[in-house]
């Protein structure tokens, strides 16, 4: 028995309603994307920290081992405010990591110079099939654009009012991604205090208030998390750390190590290592942190402040020091091929009345409305 099509496996051609995350940080390299693509699933390569040239690259790689449906993923860039005392204290704070790990002292913030109107440019001229970004709204007029080339737009929501927003701006599908997911928390509502949603909570609520297919993200790794999905009414999944750990993955086998090792307490939520809120492995440089006395730089400034202690942490196999993004659930990873794991999670094995009778048992779900009581 294998899951029934949906209206995003319909609309992405897709045989099963599975996204590979974009993982930004060249953990999706083209194998993983083409190998998921190939199995059924919508690939995606995360392409936030790539120049256009590596973007353009990263395509037409991944069109050379498949002819399958894939998808590309962009950060759209928020507004921030410099303030270089707080830099300079952030850059003083973080040279004793960067002796530890033998990395040399930069003198100015690098990484800050990628261009998000360049990048986006090149996903028009390559016509990507699917575009899928996070972090912010597009311009309703490059929507368009999209949908010119006949490119699937798919945006993400960490809660209900931002998944109206994401639909009224044009787009065709939203990740509602909940606060188990790993990496970087994708909203785009600044706030003293986030809610953190849980996927659970966040899906049941955004399928009632949106008419464009939802798409459950955070603490999904198997065909229960995706049959638990598709019966709170969700249209397909977003599964980033099952993916992580695969053979083609180009995640540190570190990373992968510390990720099969966690448990259920093992993950935090840090401002940390980017300035903006992740999910990831609890180490010493985020204990270390959490006694910080100064205010954090904001993204995407920390991001880079912290680039090359994490970049020679990795060179050294230091897991200390590293960025070791995952999920609540990231320990059900496996070391398993990207086809193995599909295999894995798209055969429910029989009996299993829950599926077969589910939709029919609850009837179709109430009318949905696009305000919020």
């Amino acid at each position: 028995m294998v899951w029934k099509q949906t209206k995003l496996t319909d609309r992405l051609a897709i045989a099963y309603p599975i996204i590979q995350a974009g993982m930004a940080g060249g953990v999706t390299s083209p194998e993983l994307v083409a190998a998921v693509s190939d199995a059924g699933g919508l690939g995606t390569l995360g392409a936030g920290y790539l120049s256009p040239d590596a973007i353009r690259q990263g395509i037409q790689a991944i069109r050379k081992r498949t002819d399958q449906p894939f998808a590309v993923n962009l950060m759209v860039p928020q507004p921030y405010k410099e303030e270089s005392s707080v830099e300079q204290q952030m850059k003083q704070h973080l040279r004793k990591f960067e002796a530890f790990v033998e990395a040399p002292t930069e003198k100015e913030t690098s990484g800050l110079s990628l261009s998000f109107e360049e990048q986006i440019h090149v996903i028009l001229e390559e016509k990507v099939p699917v575009f899928s970004f996070t972090f912010g709204l597009l311009d309703p007029s490059l929507i368009q654009q999209l949908h010119a080339n006949q490119t699937i737009v798919i945006g993400t929501a960490t809660m209900v009012k931002e998944a109206i927003e994401l639909e009224e701006s044009g787009v065709d599908a939203v990740v509602a991604q909940g606060s188990e997911a790993g990496g970087h928390w994708g909203t785009f509502h600044t706030s003293s205090e986030f809610p953190y949603i849980g996927t659970m909570a966040l899906v049941l609520q955004v399928v009632d208030h949106v008419s464009i297919p939802v798409i459950a993200s955070g603490g999904i790794m198997d065909g229960r998390g995706i049959l638990a999905s598709l019966s709170l009414g969700a249209d397909g999944v977003q599964m980033g750390s099952a993916f992580l750990t695969t053979l083609e993955s180009s995640a540190h086998e570190e990373h992968k190590r510390v990720l099969m090792d966690s448990n259920d307490e093992s993950t935090v939520i840090t401002t940390a290592l980017s300035g903006r809120p992740a999910r990831g492995i609890k180490n010493a440089f985020i204990r270390e942190m959490e006694h910080y006395p100064a205010s954090i730089p904001p993204y995407p400034v920390q991001n880079a402040l912290t680039k090359p202690m994490r970049k020679y942490a990795a060179r050294q196999g230091n897991r200390e020091h590293m960025s070791l993004w995952g999920g609540q659930a990231a320990s059900l990873g496996r070391l398993e091929s990207a086809k193995e794991l599909m295999n894995r999670v798209t055969v429910l094995k029989p009996p299993c009345p829950l599926h077969l009778g589910l939709r029919r048992f609850f009837g179709k779900p109430r009318t949905r409305s696009r305000r919020l009581s």
